[in-house]
């Protein structure tokens, strides 16, 4: 099969949008899916700053949704041809932390997820000189019309939602609100402080509100401190000199749970100082410069620890955001600017620049 895809050929080269070719026959256990509509996340633009870690060339990609069009001959029949499905993360199923119901903790998360670590015996997408792409980014690889992928790594949603935007509910959109409802359980009047109001960031904060806590959501962008409110956080400016003793004013005493999104230290330290005692910091950024913890910020019962995917099972979480918001309750789409996929690039520069939350690609058919 010929498609179109956006590749990266280089870690510092924009993409390029080409005619490639994908093995269609999907083997056991694969779904073949039509793509709708894919997420750009910062975990795609990452890859540009991990330069020789990741396999380039690649079609990148693991925000997709769309339509099963293809199955393999081993289906167990949860999923089939015509089902719309949310594309989450791969994992291994047979791990001790996928088996303890632990997918994004599976000990083979990295080399399948950045990797490209399933083998296969003849390339799957090749470019139109007959180069091999790399073709699992996150078992999807879905900047492009269609992606052949692990079934296990679908989610069907109902056919009624507008499946063009549901693919960042399979990476971004479920890392923010897994946090805050699986990771800290949180619920009626219970405190929560957010640092960074970007995809994730307001995506915990519409968890949080749909939970019934009383959140406060830190960032130096103003657009993004109006939307945070507009969710139901009260909003603070990241460069606020007394932000910790803001936060315990605003909170009797401190929050329970902080989140940070960040990963900048002088930020955590902060989120860490606005703790009550015995509270929860969260991290879910990748640290990439080291972490010095002041003096007090660790003590009383507090402790900290990263969260991956929000700790989700996407096959349980998805469903229940996609209901919140068809109750008014988790207005995802009200973060979301969409973009041909052609228009890739000038994604990349809004979601860079800020002027994005979270551009969503939609390929374009019908034009070969």
């Amino acid at each position: 099969m010929r498609l179109q895809a956006a590749v990266l050929r280089s870690y510092e080269d924009p993409f390029t949008i080409e005619e490639v070719t994908l093995r269609t026959e999907p083997a056991a256990g694969e779904i073949l899916v039509e793509i709708a509509g894919c997420g750009m996340c910062r975990t795609d633009l990452a890859v540009r700053r991990s330069a020789g870690r990741s396999p380039l060339p690649a079609v990148l990609g693991h925000e997709g949704a769309g339509v099963v069009v293809a199955s393999g001959d081993d289906s167990d029949g949860a999923i089939g041809v015509g089902d719309h499905v949310v594309l989450s993360f791969d994992s291994c199923g047979h791990c001790r932390a996928c088996l303890g119901a632990a997918p994004a903790y599976c000990d083979s998360f990295a080399s399948l997820n950045l990797f490209g670590g399933r083998k296969e015996d003849a390339p799957r997408l090749t470019d139109a000189t007959g180069e091999a792409l790399a073709p699992r980014w996150f078992g999807q690889s879905s900047f492009a019309e269609y992606a052949l992928v692990p079934a296990r790594n679908a989610v069907r949603v109902d056919p009624a939602l507008p499946i063009e935007l549901l693919g960042p509910l399979g990476c971004g959109f479920l890392t923010g609100a897994g946090a805050v409802l699986n990771t800290f359980g949180i619920g009626p009047g219970d405190t929560l402080a957010i640092f960074g109001a970007g995809a994730v960031g307001l995506a915990a904060v519409m968890a949080a509100t749909a939970a019934g806590a009383l959140t406060v959501a830190v960032d130096r962008h103003p657009q993004r401190l109006t939307l945070a409110e507009r969710f139901g956080a009260i909003p603070l400016p990241a460069a606020t000199a007394t932000l910790p003793e803001q936060i315990r004013r605003l909170t009797e005493g401190g929050v329970q749970y902080a989140l940070d999104t960040t990963a900048s230290p002088p930020l955590i330290n902060d989120a860490l100082r606005a703790l009550r005692p015995t509270g929860s910091l969260g991290l879910v950024a990748r640290l990439h410069t080291a972490l010095p913890l002041e003096p007090g910020t660790v003590d009383r019962g507090r402790s900290i620890r990263h969260i991956c995917e929000g700790d989700a099972l996407p096959g349980l979480l998805i469903p229940r955001l996609t209901g919140l918001w068809q109750a008014g309750r988790f207005p995802f789409d009200q973060l979301i600017r969409t973009y041909p996929l052609a228009d890739v690039n000038e994604a990349e520069r809004d979601c860079e620049a800020g002027r994005v939350v979270k551009p969503v690609l939609l390929p374009q058919r019908g034009s070969r």
